[in-house]
């Protein structure tokens, strides 16, 4: 009976749902720039939303149907939930390659959620998603680099492979080779991916109206505020409206898999306008529990070649001492534009393939720390962040100037590629920022409470607010030990924090409702790290938490150094310094002890 009248509910909604996207789309012919093409988009944007719908209603029914009258944690149920995930994983995937573009992003961000969301859609998203997307035909890509460049491929090149080496959401990389002999990689963005963004917002504000509507618990609508006005022409679409708080932050746990399913169709559904938000940037569930949303300043290219430059100088001036172990490829700027972009060709090992590293020289524990390294730099040093580390925009190579040591092992390069997507951190947002770590890293219980309230928690949820940050639970996160924050990767810790996504799910959407946007795009960007790390060592390392404490305090000390001229402060700030580097010190031999105590007990 209930799986009937759930099949009858969401055949309604996606039935109301197909014909307000057509509504849709008929008002974005008005007010497009190129009426041909919107008049083609017409009949498209109701078609990939039927499918979302359809989508949605089928995998709901499946999960209801398929476990109704199974008890709870017994073998029968287990197999069939299985079974039902693998299914639903892969009409996800399905959906993802027919709509393209931002459901693309969708089935990327779900793939980075080893620890929250069931393994089968993990592996399902990364085998497919990453970077073997949908392409752009031949003659489409011509017609771009004539548009772009004013000649053919064979006219601005003189080599220009037809078969893309990858393609994602927003574009496919060709490679070629410029009339001097130099070999690069020109990424060309797939057509019209900007032409949906005001149908697209609408058609989702009245899925998270008419959702909430049904689910009264699942309100998203504070979203459509934070990026109306930065969507194109999206200002007219819709009157102001201020949503009213939760009517309760402790609402009865919901079952797993419905919660699963409900947050993964919920955020299908945001992604769709989030996707072209400048302000945006991610759901996130959890304590435990992250859906990700993400913003997209990369539909400008020459955008995304500057931020690399400036990556890079950042780096320079900022953080010369890692400078040489980061890099950027050099943009062609005379052959690039806002939707094509001409790059040096590098050469490198994706970063989660670790044979191809190790067969390299390169530890992939050395890689870990580089990682972390890197990131804390950008976050805690210079304000400016590369928030789309997933595994294929991030590649590794041996240290050119670097040697063999006498073990044969070589030190490692991280490429970063893809720049179009960067936030900045203001400088006191930054430095709460670090502070905050500095205190997760050293169990500072006031510390992580003080400037989780200065972040926007406020004093009822920053316990929740430091789980999210580090996937943890509160007496993990201030507990003394030297591997407090550290995750073992293992099935207790995937099931420990699934559990605490339903069970939190409320206070954790409260406290994304408070927190600054630029907070929740850095929760993207750890969970992304977090994924890489775990394929790269199975877990995590403790090393990266020390990296971590050490640039997040020693940013601090910078910064507070910057801003004061008085000389008895300066001595002060020498001393933490000093102390700083003794408690390193002593958590640094504590994890050689516990290192060796594992090696010992194998």
């Amino acid at each position: 009976m209930a799986a009937r009248f759930l099949w009858r509910s969401t055949r309604k909604l996606a039935l109301a749902a197909t014909a307000a996207g057509g509504g849709v789309a008929a008002a974005a012919i008005a007010t497009s720039d190129d009426p041909v093409t919107a008049l083609k988009l017409s009949f498209t944007v109701p078609l990939r939303l039927a499918r979302l719908s359809t989508t949605a209603a089928v995998i709901a029914f499946d999960y209801e149907y398929s476990l109704w009258g199974l008890q709870e944690e017994s073998i029968e149920r287990l197999k069939v939930k299985h079974a039902v995930h693998v299914r639903s994983a892969h009409k996800l995937e399905e959906l993802c390659f027919k709509n393209g573009g931002i459901y693309i992003k969708l089935g990327q961000h779900i793939g980075q959620l080893e620890y929250l969301v069931p393994q089968e859609y993990v592996q399902r998203m990364r085998e497919s998603l990453l970077d073997r997307c949908p392409v752009t035909s031949y003659n489409e890509v011509c017609e771009v680099v004539k548009k772009e460049l004013g000649g053919t491929p064979d006219e601005m090149f003189s080599e220009f492979d037809s078969v893309p080496i990858a393609s994602a959401s927003l574009a496919q990389v060709h490679v070629a080779r410029t009339h001097d002999g130099q070999k690069v990689a020109v990424k060309v963005q797939h057509p019209h991916m900007t032409d949906t963004a005001a149908a697209d917002y609408a058609t989702v504000e009245l899925i998270v109206n008419t959702l909430h509507r049904f689910f009264p618990t699942f309100d998203y609508r504070w979203l459509i505020d934070e990026v109306r006005d930065s969507l194109p022409k999206a200002s007219c679409l819709t009157p102001n409206y201020c949503p009213p708080p939760p009517s309760s932050l402790f609402a009865p746990p919901i079952p797993q898999h419905k919660f699963v399913i409900s947050h993964l169709f919920v955020t299908m559904y945001l992604t769709s306008y989030s996707y072209y938000s400048l302000d945006l940037s991610s759901v996130v569930d959890g304590c435990l529990f992250v859906i990700l949303l993400t913003i997209y300043q990369e539909l400008d290219f020459l955008v995304e070649a500057k931020n690399s430059v400036k990556c890079m100088d950042n780096f320079r001036k900022l953080s010369p001492h890692v400078v040489d172990c980061v890099y950027a490829p050099t943009v062609y700027w005379n052959l690039s534009t806002s939707k094509l972009l001409t790059m040096e060709f590098i050469e490198g090992a994706q970063v989660t393939d670790v044979k191809k590293i190790q067969g390299l020289g390169i530890q992939p524990n050395d890689v870990a720390k580089l990682l972390s390294q890197a990131f804390a730099e950008m976050m805690f040093r210079h304000g400016f962040v590369h928030c789309d580390p997933h595994a294929a925009n991030l590649l590794i190579r041996p240290l050119p100037s670097g040697k063999r040591s006498i073990l044969g092992k070589r030190k490692p390069q991280l490429v970063l590629l893809d720049h179009g997507l960067y936030k900045e951190l203001d400088l006191p947002t930054r430095t709460n920022y670090a502070a905050l770590w500095k205190a997760l890293i050293f169990s500072d219980a006031r510390g992580i409470k003080e400037n989780s309230v200065k972040l926007g928690a406020g004093e009822d949820l920053y316990a929740l607010f430091a789980g999210v940050l580090t996937m943890r639970p509160w007496n993990r996160v201030i507990d003394q030990s030297v591997d407090h924050l550290a995750l073992q990767g293992n099935d207790t810790d995937r099931s420990e924090l699934q559990m605490y996504a339903s069970q939190y799910f409320l206070q954790i959407s409260e406290l994304l409702r408070r927190l600054p946007r630029v907070i929740l795009l850095m929760l993207k960007t750890n969970d992304c790290l977090r994924a890489v790390n775990n394929s790269l060592l199975k877990g995590s390392s403790l090393e990266t938490f020390l990296i971590i404490g050490r640039v997040s305090s020693e940013a601090l000390i910078e910064a507070q150094l910057s801003q004061t001229k008085s000389s008895l402060y300066r001595i002060k700030l020498w001393l933490e310094e000093l102390l700083l580097e003794v408690q390193l010190l002593g958590m640094q031999i504590a994890l050689w002890l516990l290192q060796l105590r594992k090696a010992l007990s194998l």
